[in-house]
């Protein structure tokens, strides 16, 4: 999809603190819970799943 202004902003959420990144791409959605548990397992696939969903939407 097209890179948003606000895009860089999320992304320095979602290194932060990866579901805050989430949230603000979709909201309380699926991709929320689950950045919320890939972040409780590891702290780097939580990022990486926040890059992918901001990126990808």
């Amino acid at each position: 999809m097209a890179f948003t202004a606000t895009d860089p902003i999320k992304m320095i959420f979602a290194v932060l603190l990866p579901p805050l990144g989430v949230f603000l791409e979709v909201g309380l959605k699926g991709h929320f819970w689950l950045n919320i548990l890939l972040t409780l397992f590891g702290f780097i696939p939580g990022i990486i799943h926040a890059f992918y969903v901001i990126l990808k939407h």
